[in-house]
């Protein structure tokens, strides 16, 4: 049991957290809202970002460029197909992502799906936690360390994992504030 690989554990969940909330619309269309959208190309499905660049136009509107101007079309159905609630308008050059003013409606949705996103990965830190809790204890079952070597260890887990809890509280604390404005 590695006190690094712990914190390392710990550190995924946090850092798939600032991800998922990366996807999350506020007010400003960002190209990460883009990044779990997927096209065919060729007969295969690859992400949208591997076959065209994304740059912000204003506040409210992606242009997605594709290297292959074939792909415009194939861009244009994913954006209709996704639940990103974008409207697309093709040109030439390629496909703008136009993001609609958000309503009070879907802000509260939004906040839902943050809550919902906080909950999955404090359901991942638990994990971490309970699995390293049962190591420890199996260490002091099979005599390697001493009882005041458990605790200790627990203690300071339990340290990293509130820690931890508190960072993606605070992310949480961030998001909503950025949902709210």
């Amino acid at each position: 049991m590695d006190m690094n690989e712990i914190s390392q554990n710990l550190q995924e969940a946090v850092d798939w957290l600032k991800k998922e909330f990366a996807a999350i619309r506020t007010g400003q269309a960002s190209p990460a809202l883009l990044d779990g959208l997927t096209i065919e190309s060729y007969g295969t499905f690859m992400p949208l970002n591997q076959v065209a660049s994304i740059g912000v136009e204003d506040a409210r509107t992606l242009r997605i460029s594709p290297w292959d101007i074939s792909q415009i079309h194939p861009i244009e159905k994913a954006l209709q197909e996704s639940n990103l609630g974008v409207s697309a308008a093709t040109d030439s050059a390629g496909v703008r992502a136009i993001f609609p003013e958000l309503t009070a409606e879907r802000r509260v949705q939004l906040q839902k799906l943050a809550k919902s996103k906080l909950e999955d990965a404090r359901i991942t830190v638990r994990g971490v936690r309970d699995e390293v809790m049962k190591q420890i204890e199996k260490l002091e079952k099979d005599g390697e360390i001493s009882e005041d070597e458990k605790y200790d260890k627990k203690d300071e887990v339990q340290k990293k994992v509130q820690a931890t809890n508190g960072t993606l509280e605070a992310m949480l604390a961030s998001k909503e504030s950025e949902l709210a404005a």
